[in-house]
């Protein structure tokens, strides 16, 4: 009963992202301004409508169900403490990679996660662009598949390398973190790959295009990683802090104060004794 009506859950805020996805898409075929929330922040048109629909979305599928959206988020520290002590909390980002949309890049994705009693458990990322669509929910029957612009399915399985000079690192385009190099060095990393968004990259160890993906700053919000982890775990993967803790999304604040790892399960405790070393 509880794996379907999981399935049930996962193709509405499926149905609710490509919906968002429309939007995105339309907006990034026009001549759209760009504002700066902050230093670095940037914001769109599309940011504001995508979010704005998936929240009214959510709202009326799932009555209830606190929604903490980028464009959205809690007034204060108090507000954003007592949503997240709910059972079930959604966590959105409308438009992940707003600096590649501006730039008109299409590594940019809407992203949907649901966290049950702290841990990521159901996720969906939309690629506009490519009308590709990442699925997952966590469980004793995980479930994750890549949707085609299309419509047809095929499963997701991370990749079985454990050979750390034959794979892959994703790393941020916009943010390269310090830890970058001197990691790659450590493990013999050959081939890095620069890519915006966070769901983007997570999405490249999901579909088994890339094994690692480790981000060294606190700039991550728990909007970023909830949908990507919870497809990426479905898929077998592995998503963690750097110290190999598990992302906790009803501690009370909405950012990651010690970066992620997600990575294949088989490279992921050569990740963390690497990056444990290099601390």
């Amino acid at each position: 009963m509880e794996s379907a009506s999981m399935d049930t859950e996962l193709e509405t805020v499926l149905a609710i992202a490509r919906e968002a996805a429309e939007i995105v898409r339309a907006v990034y075929r026009t001549a759209f301004a760009v504002e700066m929330k902050g230093p670095n922040d940037p914001v769109t048109r599309a940011d504001r409508e995508a979010n704005t629909l998936i929240c009214a979305r959510l709202a009326e599928r799932f009555p209830g169900d606190p929604i903490i959206a980028e464009e959205t988020p809690p007034e204060t520290a108090a507000e954003a403490r007592q949503m997240v002590q709910k059972s079930r909390v959604f966590f959105v980002d409308p438009l992940d990679g707003t600096r590649e949309f501006a730039d008109r890049n299409p590594e940019f994705a809407v992203m949907i996660g649901l966290a049950v009693d702290g841990r990521a458990t159901l996720g969906v990322v939309v690629m506009p662009e490519s009308g590709e669509a990442l699925c997952g929910r966590v469980g004793a029957s995980p479930v994750a598949f890549l949707e085609a612009s299309d419509g047809t399915r095929r499963p997701l399985r991370v990749t079985d390398q454990r050979d750390p000079s034959k794979a892959t690192l994703m790393v941020s385009r916009s943010h390269r973190p310090h830890l970058t190099e001197p990691f790659a060095q450590r493990i013999g990393v050959r081939r890095i790959v620069p890519c915006g968004s966070v769901g983007v990259k997570v999405a490249r160890v999901c579909t088994g295009e890339a094994e690692i993906y480790v981000h060294g700053g606190t700039g991550a919000k728990l909007w970023d990683t909830c949908g990507p982890e919870a497809i990426l775990v479905a898929a077998g993967g592995r998503f963690s802090d750097l110290d190999g803790a598990p992302i906790d999304y009803a501690y009370g604040g909405l950012k990651l104060e010690n970066g992620l790892v997600a990575t294949n399960a088989a490279l992921y405790d050569t990740v963390i004794e690497a990056i444990s070393s290099l601390r």
